[in-house]
């Protein structure tokens, strides 16, 4: 009996404080309008820098309870923590058949999951996946470049009538200055990204309107409202910070994941299963085992 009123009452607190945490999370960036961020050369402000998310939205950008990873012998390293969550309200607006497939999606995702095969990750996951990335402006451009799969796009500052020429995996970015806050749209994403690794989805109809605003020299705001009238039924808003990387000598690094995938994707096309990097983890074999020797 003590027991079990003990595991109810921390479940009960937990559930506050999660609660709580949450209602702080979402809340509107108004009150901390009045930072100006210093100005680049042609006066707009300078949000130049290398960022990252800290959290685990890249899991799930529904609050979350911790669970279980894909791999057992990581134990507690590999397993996915809790998260409270960046979605406004706290649930997406899923159409039923559309909150289906993401269910559907959540129970196989290993084997969906784009970015597990190196994809590029799309909009606005990118932004919050656990790699920094950098911005540079220009007058015309905005650059983003990726440390995850060494995504990249560019973002037309002084073309608001440029059409897409075709769906890309990073969107057609189009943007403009509201006051101190640079706004993006993105539209013709393919339908193949997901917005975390729970099966969160869109289709290829999906409009992220991005807005980042400096909240202090070393922070940015970041929301990003989604249309989709396809897969869900109102249009819905994200919002997380972002953190300046301030190492004295921060940079991106490279992360070219493709050869970490190879296996995954192409492993059952080896006519030789025992050079397969499990085998060599047993200790039968070393790194070069999976790479051919020419004939002398």
């Amino acid at each position: 009996m003590g027991n079990r009123l003990r595991t109810t009452m921390i479940a009960g607190v937990t559930a506050l404080v999660m609660a709580i945490g949450f209602s702080f999370a979402v809340q509107p960036v108004e009150g901390q309008q009045g930072y100006r961020a210093e100005r680049t050369a042609d006066g707009k402000p300078d949000l130049n820098g290398i960022w990252q998310a800290l959290g685990s939205a890249h899991h799930d950008i529904e609050p979350h309870a911790a669970r279980f990873g894909p791999v057992v012998e990581m134990a507690a390293l590999g397993a996915i923590s809790g998260g409270l969550g960046i979605v406004e309200g706290g649930e997406i607006p899923y159409r039923p058949e559309a909150r289906a497939k993401q269910q559907e999606n959540l129970e196989f995702w290993l084997d969906r999951d784009p970015a597990v095969k190196c994809y590029m990750p799309g909009v606005p996951r990118a932004n919050y996946m656990p790699y920094p990335f950098q911005l540079v402006q220009t007058p015309e451009y905005a650059l983003f470049a990726y440390e995850f799969a060494s995504a990249s796009r560019i973002v037309y500052m002084d073309r608001p009538d440029f059409e897409a020429p075709v769906d890309s995996w990073m969107g057609h970015n189009i943007g403009r200055w509201e006051g101190e806050t640079l706004v993006i749209d993105v539209t013709a994403q393919v339908p193949d990204t997901w917005l975390d690794s729970s099966g969160n989805h869109h289709s290829v109809n999906m409009h992220v309107e991005e807005r980042y605003t400096a909240l202090s020299e070393n922070h940015l705001m970041y929301e990003a409202t989604i249309t989709d009238p396809e897969t869900f039924t109102r249009p819905w808003t994200i919002r997380m910070p972002l953190y300046r990387r301030i190492e004295e000598n921060a940079q991106l690094l490279e992360y070219k994941c493709v050869e970490f995938a190879e296996e995954l994707m192409y492993g059952h096309l080896r006519k030789d299963p025992d050079l397969t990097p499990s085998y060599r983890a047993s200790g039968h074999g070393s790194s070069r085992d999976s790479i051919p020797v020419p004939p002398q």
